[in-house]
């Protein structure tokens, strides 16, 4: 009778444990916005793995208080708690970002290397203080040393500075291309902006004979 009651017992502990143990669904993301595929995903007390598919998205057995990891070389540890309650996790991971894992990261297939790419840009553009200009204009007083703003016009020092002629004003490069006005330029649309002079300007003829400004935006 003891035995029997033992077994009975038994039987229910084990489904009670069983019980606890259900399937988390999950997203991978980086940069805030684009999937992650091909990443080992753990549930550390189901001792469950699994990997991420083309949509970075995956199913995992967990216990009812797991802790799922997520670790690869390429990207910063990530361990995540799941709780009673859990169904969904989105999780974004950090990218360690160095010339050796921008190739890694595409050669694996984590991520295209235009997401790569595009997605590293904003993160470099996010970490310069560009956004707290009101106006381009703004943002060329603050950043560039040597170059005057009178009028919404830009000029270089060391020409001919006299603020009326259109022919002394620098010529400005937007993405490669020659262009006659920047109003329409957000500060938080640049990714870099820079000054040239002299002969460092020559490439562009006579019409960067009074300065150029170049500005590369965000793509």
């Amino acid at each position: 009778m003891k035995s029997i009651a033992t077994i009975a017992i038994a039987i229910l502990c084990t489904m009670a444990v069983q019980s606890q143990t259900r399937v988390v669904h999950g997203q991978l993301s980086v940069f805030d916005s684009f999937s992650v595929q091909n990443v080992e995903i753990t549930s550390q007390n189901a001792n469950a793995t699994t990997m991420t598919d083309s949509q970075g998205q995956f199913s995992i057995v967990c216990e009812e208080n797991d802790v799922i990891s997520i670790k690869t070389k390429l990207f910063k540890q990530s361990k995540v708690k799941v709780g009673p309650d859990t169904e969904t996790l989105l999780v974004d991971v950090q990218f360690i970002d160095s010339p050796r894992n921008r190739k890694l990261a595409v050669g694996y297939g984590y991520i295209t290397e235009a997401d790569l790419n595009y997605g590293i840009s904003c993160i470099e553009q996010r970490n310069n203080d560009f956004c707290s200009y009101a106006t381009i204009y703004d943002l060329i007083r603050g950043q560039l040393s040597g170059v005057t703003v009178h009028n919404n016009n830009i000029y270089v020092r060391g020409g001919k500075n006299s603020f009326t002629p259109d022919a002394t004003m620098a010529l400005y490069v937007v993405d490669n291309l020659p262009i006659s006005d920047i109003d329409w330029i957000q500060p938080c649309q640049v990714k870099s902006i820079s000054v040239l002079k002299d002969s460092n300007a020559a490439i562009y003829g006579l019409r960067g004979g009074n300065g150029v400004v170049l500005i590369d935006t965000v793509k």
